[in-house]
């Protein structure tokens, strides 16, 4: 079983930023061959892919962060990070860190078996 719990979520005004943090536990790291991915939704809208840490360290974003947002992850492979920067009203939503085992470079929800009970933004304008 494989276990993610994100934190850093909160509010705050457009422009500003925030850094999201996702604790990986679990059997996942017994395989060692996996990719983590961040994702959001927002009210009446689908979930959306933002950004992966591929398995052998490959990052892919989606178009509408690329320059604002940043995934990492730490040397200990055990926290996944989304630093978020001149946040917009439209990236309130709820954000989620995901995984699956194996490489991918998707931003499909469908691509990822384990997910976090996700964390809220709300920036306002």
């Amino acid at each position: 079983q494989v276990q993610l719990v994100e934190s850093g979520g909160g509010s705050v005004q457009a422009g500003g930023s925030l850094r999201l943090s996702c604790v990986a536990s679990g059997d996942i790291y017994i395989t060692s061959a996996y990719s983590l991915g961040w994702f959001r939704q927002a009210p009446g809208k689908e979930r959306e892919g933002l950004a992966v840490f591929a398995r052998n360290g490959g990052i892919f974003y989606e178009d509408s962060v690329k320059g604002r947002f940043t995934i990492s992850r730490d040397s200990a492979k055990t926290t996944l990070y989304l630093q978020m920067n001149t946040l917009k009203s439209e990236d309130t939503a709820t954000y989620y860190c995901a995984a699956t085992v194996g490489w991918t470079s998707s931003l499909r929800p469908s691509s990822y078996n384990y997910w976090g009970q996700g964390t809220q933004v709300t920036v306002s304008s």
